[in-house]
């Protein structure tokens, strides 16, 4: 019975884990009066899935700087209100991959309410920047030698 309660409990506390780490990589954040500002590292991206607004007569900007340069990726998806709903269409919500390095900025509209989905995730395909080189032996001909006759 004792062996049955701690696999449960191993069981119980692993699925918990699993939930924890999966539910850690999306971020939503709800945008009113302060910027949102997310940094970016080396060999890493920046995935944004929604970028949506409420209200507010300007509209939503998710502004990206690299090397110095800064340049609009992205407007905000305005959701319409009910008075408005029946006339214009829903706009399509977009998506952005911003590479590292990098910081992406998203600006307080007034009067409106920003809704913003992101994910930052590593660069698989370069390596992670902590991670080292294994030399690999490459074999090289040794030469056999030639016999001479003797005399």
């Amino acid at each position: 019975m004792k062996g049955l309660v701690a696999r449960c409990l191993v069981g119980f506390f692993l699925s918990g884990m699993a939930n924890l780490a999966l539910a850690g990589e999306f971020h939503s954040v709800i945008i009113t009066t302060s910027p949102l500002v997310i940094n970016v590292v080396d060999h890493h991206f920046l995935r944004i899935w929604n970028f949506t607004q409420e209200g507010g007569t300007g509209r939503g900007v998710v502004t990206v700087t690299v090397n110095g340069e800064t340049a609009n990726v992205l407007t905000a998806s305005v959701i319409p209100t009910s008075a408005s709903s029946t006339t214009s269409p829903p706009e399509i919500i977009n998506r952005v991959v911003v590479a590292g390095p990098a910081q992406a900025t998203v600006a307080p509209v007034s009067g409106a309410t920003l809704f913003i989905t992101y994910r930052k995730e590593p660069d698989e395909s370069a390596g992670s920047p902590s991670s080292t080189a294994t030399p690999t032996a490459t074999p090289t001909a040794t030469p056999t030698p030639t016999p001479t006759p003797t005399p």
